[in-house]
């Protein structure tokens, strides 16, 4: 019969975490910590991000708002631009997304001819001109 106390036995399970941290020789026999003992100090070490930020290109939170403040000034007159020369905000919405569906087509077509060339075990460059079809396109 299995019992709470041969369960624990087998598992050997801890939470003194003293013991799982590598300080010295602390280990006691028979329980690993993630990282085995190690005499080198960078196996222990904490994580170091290779994607520092040196101090001399941080840039202050008034200096970025004032960035994002041009930023939107200068979209804002280009759309005025846009604008002034008769285009419409709707009908720009209008064209993006019938762009946004004719490339969700396209890709399923791509798709499908390369379905059907390693079916045929030819190359969909082949297909192409089977089907009259322009590399460009």
């Amino acid at each position: 019969m299995d019992t709470g106390a041969s369960r624990e036995r087998d598992f050997n399970v801890t939470t003194d975490h003293r013991q799982q941290t590598p300080d010295g020789n602390e280990f006691r026999k028979g329980v690993q910590g993630r990282t085995p003992y190690s005499k080198f100090k960078r196996v222990h070490s904490s994580f170091k991000s290779p994607l520092q930020v040196p101090e001399s290109s941080k840039v202050s939170l008034e200096e970025e708002v004032a960035e994002l403040q041009r930023r939107r000034q200068q979209l804002d007159s280009e759309i005025a631009l846009l604008e002034s020369e008769g285009y419409d905000v709707e009908e720009l919405e209008h064209h993006i997304d019938k762009m946004h569906e004719y490339n969700d087509i396209k890709d399923i077509g791509q798709s499908l001819l390369g379905r059907i060339a390693a079916l045929r075990g030819t190359t969909t460059r082949d297909l192409y001109s089977h089907f009259g079809l322009e590399l460009d396109d």
